[in-house]
């Protein structure tokens, strides 16, 4: 097989896999849904072709082990997810599975181990749309999964627990789930979902560190009346207060380097076209690659958005519903990934992850990197999803050569002497 091909091969996969759905005019593919326990198969099936042994643990991630030169060696770890948001493109999630498989692949036609084994891992369970628990998958895998997680019911009344049963036939132990090897560093490569690459005309991006993230539901009370009777000096309306505090929002992420926020959500009650607005909800999604900053944002936000209730008349409440914190890649293997761009042609442009992704999750157990592959318009969760062959291909022979300075490394640290 040419070089030139890694991408076109890849990019065979990934047309196959979008063809497993449980919608026949769009992909949407959810965590152990028909159409994912389909996909579970398919993945295994590459993974035994591309020279690795399989098992599929307890939450139904797919496990491929290429063994190294010694039986029991600690692996490397590629992987990403399998699932999709509904109406999804195909690249997100799984470009970081497929790239490991294909990335295996080659190495086994070529006969090449290193000193430690490669586990590829297909996550079941990202994007948290069934079920109430994002990354379920890498957080059983992990270990930090939570049994109360087991009692999460989709939209139809099934819960976890039963879905899971019905896959293994059995009840489950989350801590059945939990990675049996010892694993020295992570490798996920993903799409960028972001404008930013595109922009610098850039293929692939080495990102530094993912975003923490928060998210908060604020409500405005105000008075609702008359729209025709009340003048407008004597009003208190929430919706105008609310339009103040989201402009107010804005500015202060505009004001801070790497820090985005976003009103995603905003009810209005009464919500009639002659009546003054009442109460306002709203959310805010807040993320930056540093939490002490993004903490000091949303500081600045909250006194912001009292100032411009008390100077209206209305009541304000905010509560924070979720955070994940920060998460910084591995400095050493950076550099590693970064000199592996270069070794291809390629310059390098370090970059931040907004989204958030497994890697965060399998940080418990062991450094993480990962490598950004450019995507056309920066869109994701889209069908409109794309990145191009040769990107994918660029992004292929960048992790074999990770793989290999990875291998320089490790032989270094260990003064391993095996050639």
């Amino acid at each position: 097989m040419t070089v030139a091909s890694f991408g076109a091969e890849a990019m065979r996969r990934l047309d196959a896999l979008a063809t497993i759905s449980d919608d026949d005019a769009r992909l949407t593919r959810l965590y152990l849904s028909p159409s994912h326990i389909r996909s579970i198969a398919t993945v295994a099936d590459w993974m035994c072709e591309a020279g690795m042994e399989v098992r599929i643990d307890a939450v139904g991630n797919v496990i491929g082990r290429y063994a190294g030169k010694r039986p029991a060696a600690a692996a490397l770890l590629i992987g990403s997810h399998i699932d999709t948001v509904v109406d999804a493109g195909r690249f997100d999630g799984n470009l970081g599975v497929i790239a490991g498989i294909v990335t295996v692949g080659a190495l086994n036609r070529l006969q090449q181990r290193y000193p430690f084994a490669i586990e590829v891992v297909a996550f079941g369970d990202e994007e948290g749309v069934r079920f109430p628990s994002a990354m379920l998958g890498s957080r059983a895998f992990a270990g930090t999964a939570q049994t109360s997680m087991l009692d999460g019911k989709d939209g139809s009344g099934t819960s976890l627990r039963e879905a899971l049963r019905a896959l293994r036939d059995q009840d489950v132990d989350l801590g059945s789930a939990l990675a049996r090897s010892a694993y020295l560093a992570y490798l996920e490569t993903h799409i960028e979902q972001g404008p930013v690459l595109e922009a610098e005309n850039r293929p692939l991006g080495v990102v530094t560190a993912i975003n923490g993230a928060a998210r908060y539901r604020f409500e405005v009370a105000g008075t609702a009346g008359h729209a025709g009777t009340v003048p407008m000096e004597l009003r208190r309306d929430a919706l105008a207060g609310a339009a103040e505090m989201v402009v107010a929002i804005e500015a202060a992420a505009r004001a801070s380097k790497n820090i985005v926020a976003t009103v995603g959500q905003l009810k209005i009650s009464p919500g009639a076209v002659n009546v003054i607005a009442g109460v306002v909800r709203f959310t805010l999604d807040i993320r930056g690659p540093q939490d002490s900053v993004r903490e000091a944002v949303t500081r600045r936000i909250v006194e912001r958005a009292q100032a411009v209730a008390r100077r209206r008349g209305l009541a304000l409440t905010y509560e924070r519903v979720h955070e994940a914190p920060a998460v910084r890649c591995d400095a050493t293997l950076v550099k590693l990934l970064s000199r592996s761009v270069e070794s291809i042609g390629e310059t390098v442009r370090l970059i931040p992850s907004g989204a958030g992704h497994d890697a965060m999750v399998v940080a418990k157990i062991c450094p993480v990197v990962m490598l950004f592959v450019r995507c056309a318009g920066g869109i994701s969760h889209n069908p409109a999803e794309s990145a191009s062959v040769e990107d994918i291909d660029r992004a292929i022979r960048t992790m074999l050569a990770f793989l290999s300075a990875f291998a320089g490394q490790y032989r270094a640290t260990t003064m391993d002497k095996d050639p």
